[in-house]
């Protein structure tokens, strides 16, 4: 098993050009993307520019990605592994994804905005007057055909396994919506997983800066699996075991040993 001190110790990075450059090409992005953006929103029309600048940025911080399986399109709830900030980049922008992310993430400056033109669902953890309210946003948002995606692990993992999945944040789909099926996603960083992960004891600067400082380009590949039978959508604990053990078996296939890895502390 990896130890703690292992698992947290995380070399910070320089400010190196190729950081600077990219940042400033996203940057460039974002001003690429907005008015036309702002303009959609005016109209009350959804706005393709969301996903586009995802792919953009996504395209700048490294990402190369490629996909396997058949994507639902709408009225669908993905399920995927959780390793790194690009995850929301990859999904957001190759499946149209909404997600559903801690309430801290909207709070953020700049973060918290750009989450919002995404539709971002947000969840106070511990407010628990919040919850009925939080429960009727995400099954509005699935009821209207949008895509969500839930990081079930409920956290960033190493890249080295699956940590358990948490049965609570299903709660707010059952029983499911009418018409909407749960697609596991396996995100499929291969031999880069362990070096783009989200450790914990790392700050998410110093994670942004080190990712952006990469050389080499990080390859992707989204695994869309079989949607999950619909006799398993009835109970929350069942739906997250059925989950996981999707994501677990592609593990297996895809990534040979790396199911059998130990999880992070």
């Amino acid at each position: 098993m990896v130890s703690q001190s292992i698992a947290t110790k995380v070399e910070k990075p320089f400010l190196t050009l190729v950081f600077v450059l990219r940042l400033l090409l996203m940057a460039a992005a974002l001003v690429l993307v907005i008015v036309p953006h702002l303009l959609f929103r005016l109209a009350k029309r959804p706005s393709p520019m969301v996903m586009a600048f995802l792919n953009m940025v996504g395209w700048l911080a490294g990402l190369r990605i490629r996909t396997t399986g058949t994507r639902l399109r709408r009225d669908v709830l993905f399920i995927a592994n959780h390793i790194s900030w690009l995850d929301i980049l990859s999904l957001g922008g190759a499946a149209r994804s909404a997600f559903v992310s801690k309430a801290e993430i909207g709070r953020a400056p700049l973060v918290g905005w750009l989450a919002d033109q995404n539709h971002t669902l947000y969840v106070e953890r511990e407010a628990r007057r919040e919850i009925g309210h939080q429960t009727q946003q995400l099954r509005d948002a699935l009821a209207s055909g949008r895509p969500v995606t839930l990081f079930a692990e409920g956290t960033t993992g190493n890249g080295q396994g699956l940590l358990p999945f948490r049965p609570a944040l299903f709660q707010a789909v059952i029983p499911t919506p009418p018409n909407l099926q749960v697609q596991p996603v396996f995100l499929d960083y291969g031999a880069s997983a362990t070096d783009i992960a989200w450790l914990p004891g790392e700050n998410g600067l110093d994670n942004f800066r080190r990712i952006l400082s990469r050389l080499k380009p990080i390859a992707l590949t989204i695994h869309y699996l079989e949607p999950l039978d619909d006799a398993v959508e009835a109970d929350r604990k069942q739906l997250a075991d059925a989950a996981r053990a999707s994501i677990l078996d592609a593990m297996t296939r895809f990534s040979h040993s790396s199911a059998d890895a130990p999880d992070r502390l």
